[in-house]
């Protein structure tokens, strides 16, 4: 038993894919939080082309 113990203690290939699946989320949600933000300047920025029309 100490040596699967061991072996899984010293395995780090998941701590990679842990941490690429935390960048991924990180990039997502700075995309996310950009569009809302662009998306509110952009559609107010085509009100005012609309009201100036």
């Amino acid at each position: 038993m100490p040596f699967l113990y061991r072996r899984f203690v010293s395995d780090r290939s998941g701590v990679t894919a842990i941490e690429y699946g935390l960048i991924a989320a990180a990039i997502a949600v700075i995309i996310i939080g950009s569009v809302q933000a662009l998306g509110t300047s952009v559609s107010a920025t085509f009100s005012a082309v609309t009201t100036a029309l």
